[in-house]
């Protein structure tokens, strides 16, 4: 072992008076006697082939020699490891400790099960990414094949691309009289030197008098500009990759609702730390309208047309060539609404879809004149829709997800009358445009509707709808509709429904 040694004990039996020689060799060299030793128990620490004989008397009398024993000696080692990127050199090391003056010739496993002899303890690569893998490695004394170390522990060495280092600053803007400070660094990793410029990736080294150099990987920076940064390690130099401190861009929704529905109105705004007037926007969508280079994007009636991903950057309005990096996307889902109105005649078979990043949904409903309950008792659910083959009584409705988070409620009513009002089952937004309209159980509606607001007559020509082209929060109230028969012998009048309207960030 390491630092220890081995007992090895000679004797002849029944009999005293002996001393004792001692005799090693190696595989590469002749047998000597061990000088200093005669005793019967001795004490080694070196690997070989060990005999005996005893000896006593005068004249001296010598035994036979004893068998052979064979010691190896089992030497540790410490491996050195380091991080290391693709196109790096790196120097694996296999250390010996209590070897002494001992010449070693070394044997490396790599990941490709191949066997690598060196006569020194060290083994330059330059890596690719085959370097990826296990690694061992040991020594053999080259002058005794049996002296020699068992083999390394595996050490996994990753070989990863070229890294991006990762530049932030503690402000955007630099302050009258003032410094800003940019921090430099790549990740996990160590031994890097940081490099800086100023304009472009061409542009001179930033040195010490230009700027203040606070540590390495952090400068103090008082001119306004664009900078760049990137580290290097080794000999020859391995760089990683440049970055460029940007300013911070964030797509934001308004009112931040990732859902809406068809005909609501939402804003997305591009936000770019630093204000908005000396900045260009450019937009990209997966949704089929492209939003124009404005910093934001105003959706007065949504459509499936506005669903999909928006991210946006900014460009310098007086430095073209100098740009933000893209925001991280965000997503705008607009869904049809389902069902679209809130009076539905006793026959109609009515489907409530949930919508949303779940996947247990539950419809429950609470009737007005009986308990809540779920779609299971009244209904059949299929995913997360719940389909009601007929609507026997008015009720309130509302989606709950497997983690307890409930959507708004929607008041769904059925009526056995010939005639109900069309009316939005959500509330309207403000500015937006609202048609209502007249349906009959067993014929069309050809003209001649009338239309009531809180029981006052707000419509009574010859046309069949209700347009209001830009609600406003006075359209809020009780609707419901008259018509008519085409033998005018009697008038039909529907159910009333309550018609809400929000504000526009409500």
């Amino acid at each position: 072992p390491v630092g220890g040694g081995v007992t090895l004990s000679c004797s002849v039996d029944d009999s005293d008076g002996w001393k004792y020689d001692w005799f090693r060799r190696t595989s590469n060299s002749n047998e000597a006697q061990v000088v200093g030793e005669e005793n019967r128990d001795i004490r080694v620490s070196q690997g070989g082939i060990y005999r005996c004989r005893g000896r006593r008397g005068k004249p001296v009398y010598y035994t036979v020699y004893s068998d052979e024993v064979t010691l190896i000696e089992l030497i540790q080692y410490f491996y050195l490891c380091l991080s290391i990127f693709r196109g790096e050199k790196i120097t694996v090391r296999c250390e010996i400790q209590g070897g002494g003056d001992t010449e070693w010739d070394y044997e490396w496993k790599t990941p490709q099960s191949t066997s690598h002899q060196t006569h020194v303890n060290y083994w330059t690569l330059s890596v690719s990414e085959s370097s990826s893998g296990n690694y061992m490695c040991r020594g053999r004394n080259r002058r005794d094949s049996y002296s020699s170390t068992q083999w390394s522990k595996t050490i996994t060495l990753t070989v990863s691309e070229k890294p991006k280092p990762q530049l932030s600053a503690d402000y955007r803007v630099i302050p009258v009289g003032g410094s800003v400070t940019l921090s430099c660094s790549v990740n996990p990793s160590s031994g890097w030197k940081y490099y800086w410029y100023r304009g472009d990736q061409s542009s001179e080294l930033l040195i010490r008098h230009d700027d203040v150099f606070k540590s390495n990987g952090q400068i103090s920076v008082s001119q306004e500009g664009q900078y760049w940064c990137r580290g290097g390690r080794g000999e020859p130099v391995y760089y990683s990759q440049y970055i460029t401190v940007s300013n911070r861009v964030v797509v934001t929704l308004n009112p931040n609702w990732s859902e809406i529905y068809h005909g609501e109105m939402i804003t997305v705004r591009c936000e770019i730390q630093g204000g908005d007037t000396e900045w260009e926007y450019e937009w990209e969508t997966t949704s089929s309208i492209k939003p124009s280079n404005q910093n934001e994007f105003r959706i007065s009636s949504a459509s499936s047309s506005h669903s999909g991903n928006y991210r946006c950057k900014g460009r310098k309005k007086n430095a073209q060539h100098e740009t933000t990096g893209l925001s991280d996307a965000v997503t705008l889902r607009v869904s049809d609404t389902n069902p679209d109105r809130v009076q539905h005649f006793t026959s109609d078979s009515v489907s409530l879809s949930c919508e949303g990043n779940s996947t247990e949904w539950r419809v429950r409903r609470f009737p007005e004149d009986s308990y809540l309950s779920l779609c299971s008792d009244w209904g059949t659910m299929t995913g997360s829709t719940c389909n009601i083959s007929g609507l026997n009584s008015s009720a309130v409705y509302w989606c709950e997800s497997g983690s307890g988070q409930f959507t708004n409620s929607v008041n769904i009513t059925g009526h056995n009358d010939d005639i109900i009002l069309v009316s939005p089952v959500l509330p309207v937004t403000e500015g937006t445009s609202v048609t209502l309209g007249c349906k009959l159980r067993r014929e069309n509606v050809v003209s001649n509707v009338f239309f009531y607001q809180n029981d006052k007559l707000i419509q009574n020509d010859t046309r069949v709808e209700l347009i209001i082209s830009a609600v406003l929060k006075s359209d809020q109230g009780f609707y419901r509709c008259e018509v008519q028969t085409d033998s005018l012998i009697r008038t039909l009048t529907s159910p009333q429904s309550w018609m809400a309207v929000k504000c526009e960030y409500d």
